[in-house]
């Protein structure tokens, strides 16, 4: 069952008309195709319409919706022979991150991501997408395993933020996130991010400090969700609309701050509406990164790097 946004109301207005017109259509003795043309036509037109105005706060709800893919759904779609690696040799294998080998266009690489889940169950298994330390610890061994090796990293970055918990504060939550940070910076290796959902404070930025920062379309990324920077500045979350459009989290203000690099289209309505143009879109965007970056001395790698992030805002 289609899960329809507060804002795109008009359309499941529509659509629900559609859909009964069709039951009419397959059985009933009128001939309504061409009311049912019409309407089609015109649900297109108010769905692009609607899509080509969203407001800050409106696209954190769309990269927030839970028919968006994830991340075992982009490795499914252009990540071949993943085998994945798990634990962090120190406590437990977080599944918040998802890691492992594998190929994209024939290109060996290690693959890093927040998996959020996709109902009750698995979001609760994979914590929502809120990584422990153990989860940036993984990150790191893989990172490091990769430099190791040789092998370009690809991340893929969809998480409201890092685990608040009182157990992850005691394990160093702050300092296993600066070392995965740290560990995007040092290693040798071509680094490409991909933002495809939510890029939520430095939960994002530890898989995010990368050679090449792609950002999906309607996907957001700001250094706190905008109900807890309402929280903090009106002492309301009820302000978090305000708080998207100040904090300039959507992919063609990134662009212009120079935060991200490239941005890549959405098929119209957001990924969810068309999920597997969306993964093959992101995937063709991914091996391009790569091959621009391939066969680049690490020296240059690193500088370039450096130089991205020393740059940002300038």
């Amino acid at each position: 069952m289609q899960h329809y946004l507060d804002f795109e109301k008009p359309i499941a207005d529509l659509q629900a008309r559609i859909a009964e017109l069709r039951e009419t259509a397959d059985g009933g003795p009128v001939d309504v195709r061409k009311e049912l043309n019409r309407l089609e036509l015109k649900s297109e037109q108010m769905l692009a319409d609607i899509y080509s105005k969203l407001t800050p706060w409106q696209k954190t709800q769309v990269a927030r919706h839970p028919d968006r893919p994830h991340f075992k759904d982009y490795v499914a779609g252009f990540v071949e022979d993943f085998m994945p690696l798990a634990g962090d040799r120190a406590l437990s294998d977080d599944l918040a991150i998802i890691g492992g080998l594998g190929r994209i266009e024939g290109r060996r690489v290690m693959v890093i991501g927040h998996e959020k889940g996709d109902n009750t169950e698995s979001r609760l298994r994979h914590n929502f997408g809120m990584a422990k330390p153990e989860g940036y610890r993984k990150a790191i061994r893989l990172m490091r395993l990769a430099d190791h090796f040789g092998l370009p990293v690809v991340t893929l970055v969809d998480t409201p933020g890092a685990f608040p918990g009182i157990e992850a504060e005691e394990r160093a939550q702050a300092e296993a996130i600066a070392r995965s940070t740290e560990t995007c910076l040092q290693i040798g290796v071509p680094i490409v991010a991909a933002i495809v959902g939510e890029g939520g404070s430095g939960g994002a930025i530890a898989l995010s400090s990368a050679n090449s920062v792609l950002m999906f379309e309607h996907a957001i990324y700001s250094v706190i969700s905008p109900e807890g920077c309402a929280s903090i500045l009106w002492r309301t979350a009820d302000k978090a609309a305000d708080a998207a459009e100040a904090m300039r989290i959507a992919s063609k203000e990134l662009k212009k701050l120079g935060v991200i690099d490239k941005i890549v289209p959405e098929p119209l309505g957001g990924a969810h509406r068309d999920r597997d143009t969306a993964i093959a879109s992101l995937g063709k965007a991914i091996a391009r990164e790569l091959a621009e970056l391939e066969g680049m001395p690490s020296e240059k790698l690193l500088q370039k790097r450096r130089n991205k992030f020393l740059d940002i805002g300038k």
